[in-house]
């Protein structure tokens, strides 16, 4: 079986498995964490991701994202973000649920707790509750509210699955934190999807 064939059945294998994890009932840490462990079975196929199929962004880029696999019917969508080293995201929401899991290389996630009630447009105050270092074998889980920043250091391009609820291009309310002048404001989708 070639390893675009291979891909394909796992990516669907995982959509499946998790409409079946989501149909149990309501999204909790819990749940979430099975589904994180199903990416994670995935993203230890580290030959399946590599630079014959998925190149490396230009320097100036820094991130390329590509779209594995999409379920039509529930919005689930699977992407492998190849990211190079100075490439940073500033602290964020994705106001769906979204699982991280490293296939080769360093993701430093800060994940982040608001002090705010969010009563004031426009106004967040953060504190740093987590550090993680995601590097394969190692994932992470995130709520719809949650907030985290990435950041990869050091001197590896990156290859990371990420796995949400709905497909990034459709989350049109996410918001972007300000962490310095203590505001927020809706973020931008950032670098444009492979397909």
């Amino acid at each position: 079986m070639s390893d675009a064939v291979l891909r394909d059945e796992m990516a669907r294998g995982l959509l499946a498995r998790t409409r079946a994890l989501l149909d149990e009932g309501d999204l909790d840490r819990g749940r979430l964490k099975r589904i994180e462990a199903l990416l994670a079975e995935l993203s230890a196929e580290a030959e399946l991701w590599g630079e014959t199929a998925f190149a490396e962004p230009s320097a100036e880029e820094k991130q390329n994202r590509f779209q594995i696999a999409q379920d039509a019917e529930t919005g689930l969508t699977l992407y492998l973000n190849v990211m190079r080293p100075g490439k940073k995201i500033p602290p964020h929401n994705h106001t769906t649920w979204a699982c991280v899991s490293a296939v080769v290389g360093s993701e430093i996630n800060t994940i982040f707790k608001r002090l705010d009630d969010g009563s004031v447009e426009g106004r967040a105050q953060l504190e740093v509750a987590d550090v993680i270092d995601l590097r394969p074998g190692t994932t992470i889980s995130l709520l719809p509210d949650d907030i985290h920043s990435v950041e990869i250091r050091g001197d590896q391009v990156i290859r990371h699955l990420h796995f949400y609820g709905r497909p990034l291009e459709t989350l049109s309310n996410r918001l972007t934190f300000d962490l310095a002048a203590g505001t927020c404001k809706v973020m931008d989708i950032g670098v444009k999807t492979k397909t």
